[in-house]
């Protein structure tokens, strides 16, 4: 699919960075004049896979967090959020509501159930010790449309 425009980025997978990256890919989809509730379905799902990344996949150690973005034709946007932590063993389990790799800590398994709620098309892929990429699609509607409606 031809892209409109696009946006790369790395950053430090810290937690302060969460919200500096759903910032980031909010402004980017501005571009569509999407609506309120898109943009804060697509904030949501971004912080919620920026946060497993920085919480599950670089539990022991630092590392890199990458995003692009991607703006493509009829208001889509496209965004893929890489580590090169520890992966995931089994995608279909994680994927599971209210499953977690830290069930000692105080969290609630929901991120990908949350990821897939509020996006279109969510993909997963992962290699243990390799890391994690997910990518999710999410037409955006535009502002102007809602209010001729």
């Amino acid at each position: 699919m031809r892209t409109l425009n696009e946006l790369k980025c790395t950053f430090p997978a810290r937690s302060e960075n969460e919200s500096f990256a759903r910032t980031m890919v909010c402004a980017f989809a501005a571009q569509l004049n999407p609506t309120v509730e898109d943009l804060a379905d697509l904030r949501t799902a971004v912080s919620e896979a920026v946060t497993n990344s920085i919480v599950h996949g670089y539990r022991h150690w630092d590392g890199v967090i990458g995003v692009t973005v991607r703006l493509l034709p009829e208001g889509v946007i496209y965004v893929r959020i890489a580590d090169k932590g520890c992966g995931i063993e089994d995608i279909p389990k994680a994927m599971e509501p209210l499953y977690s790799s830290a069930p000692a800590e105080e969290r609630a398994g929901l991120g990908f159930t949350v990821m897939q709620s509020f996006t279109d098309k969510l993909t997963v892929r992962s290699t243990p010790g390799k890391g994690t990429t997910i990518t999710m699609r999410k037409k955006m509607c535009h502002a102007a449309d809602q209010a001729a409606d």
